[in-house]
C-alpha cells in the first residue's frame, strides 16, 4: 500500500513549490555593505572578495544609488580613513570618511534608503584593534567613550542606524545614553551583539585594512564554542536598549539565530561575512559549484533560521535573482 501522505504532491510544479514555500526571502531583508576609502582616487576590487570594491568618497552617493536601483533598502557603510592614530580620532571626526559618505548618500537619496554605519575603531587605530589599547591590553571603558562619540557623529551626519561592532562590554548602553543626550533618540542601534572570534573575517580585514598589529581579538569576541555566552551577550544588549541584535558570522551559527529569534522580542540580524562570500566565490571560480544557486541557498538558510535582516555581500546579486523569481 502507498502512504496516505505524499509530500511530493506539492513539489510537482514550480507554482506549487512556490505557494507552499516556508522561508520567503525578499530584497527588503538584505543590507549591502559599502567600503568608502578616503585615500583612494578610483574604485579598487578587493582581491579576496571578487566583485566587491572600495570606492573613493566622491562615489559614495553613486554607489548607494546603484544599490537602491537594484531594489535594496539599506546599506552599511564602512570607512577607511586616510590616516590613523592611537586614539582612533578619525572615527568621530566631523568630516571623517563615514560622516561625509553618510551626508552624501542621504543628500542624494533621502529616505529612499536606510543608512547604517559601522561603529568600531579597528579601521582607525594604529593597533588595528576594535578598541583603544595600552600595553597590549584593550581598554574597555575608555573605548566605549570613543564609540559613543563616534555613534553620535554618525547620527548627526544623518545615519538611520548605528551598528557597534567592537564587542566592548556596555557599548550599547554608552551609545544609547550619548545619542539621547545629543538629541538623537530617534537613531536606532543594531549591535553586532554575538560577534564571534572567527577565521571568516580575513577577506574583510583585507578590504578594510584592519588586521590587528598585535595579538588577536579573542579577549573581546565570543568563542565559537560558547552558545550560552553568545545568548547572554545578546541579552545584555537587549537590556541596555538595543533595537536589533545581530549574530555574526551567520552560516556556521544558524543555531544561535534560531535561538535568538525565539528568545528576544527585537528584530534579529545576521551578518553573512566576507569569508562566507569568499568561499562561494572561490569555489565558483574553480567551476565546483553554481555561485547563484549556492548564494540563494545560503541566504534562505539564514532566513529559515529566523533572521529578519541579513547583511551580505551577495545582496545586489540576490536582489536581481529574486527579481527573476529565483
Amino acid at each position: 500500500m502507498f502512504p496516505s501522505s505524499r509530500a511530493r504532491r506539492l513539489r510537482r510544479t514550480p507554482a506549487l513549490r512556490d505557494i507552499v514555500k516556508e522561508a520567503r526571502l525578499s530584497a527588503d531583508d538584505l543590507v549591502a555593505p559599502v567600503f568608502i576609502d578616503e585615500g583612494a582616487s578610483e574604485p579598487a576590487e578587493v582581491p579576496s572578495m571578487p566583485g566587491i570594491r572600495r570606492v573613493p568618497p566622491p562615489m559614495a552617493a553613486g554607489e548607494a544609488c546603484r544599490i537602491a536601483d537594484a531594489g535594496l533598502k539599506a546599506v552599511m557603510v564602512f570607512g577607511l580613513p586616510a590616516s590613523k592614530d592611537d586614539a582612533g580620532s578619525q572615527a568621530h571626526a566631523q568630516k571623517g570618511v563615514v560622516q561625509e559618505a553618510v551626508r552624501a548618500v542621504k543628500g542624494a537619496l533621502g529616505e529612499r534608503i536606510a543608512v547604517m554605519t559601522d561603529v568600531c575603531l579597528c579601521q582607525y587605530t594604529l593597533s588595528g584593534h576594535c578598541g583603544l589599547s595600552e600595553g597590549g591590553q584593550i581598554l574597555n571603558d575608555q573605548s566605549n567613550a570613543v564609540l559613543a562619540r563616534t555613534a553620535v557623529s554618525h547620527a548627526e551626519a544623518g545615519a538611520d542606524v548605528v551598528c557597534p561592532s567592537a564587542m566592548m562590554d556596555g557599548q550599547v548602553a554608552a551609545i544609547r545614553s550619548a545619542l539621547d543626550d545629543a538629541g538623537m533618540s530617534g537613531t536606532a542601534i543594531m549591535s553586532h551583539s554575538a560577534k564571534h572570534s572567527s577565521s571568516m573575517y580575513s577577506p574583510f580585514r583585507d578590504a578594510a585594512e584592519c588586521a590587528p598589529r598585535f595579538g588577536d581579538r579573542k579577549t573581546y569576541q565570543v568563542p565559537y564554542t560558547n552558545a550560552r555566552e553568545a545568548m547572554e551577550e545578546m541579552a545584555a544588549d537587549v537590556e541596555e536598549g538595543v533595537d536589533v541584535v545581530m549574530v555574526k558570522p551567520a552560516l556556521a551559527y544558524l543555531d544561535l539565530i534560531y535561538r535568538a529569534r525565539r528568545r528576544f522580542g527585537v528584530p534579529v540580524a545576521a551578518y553573512s561575512v566576507s569569508g562566507e562570500y569568499a568561499l562561494v566565490s572561490a569555489a565558483a571560480r574553480m567551476g565546483w559549484l553554481d555561485a547563484d544557486a549556492a548564494a540563494m541557498e545560503v541566504l534562505h538558510s539564514i532566513k529559515r533560521a529566523g533572521a529578519d535582516i541579513i547583511v551580505t555581500y551577495f545582496a545586489e546579486r540576490a536582489a536581481a535573482l529574486l527579481g527573476e523569481g529565483r
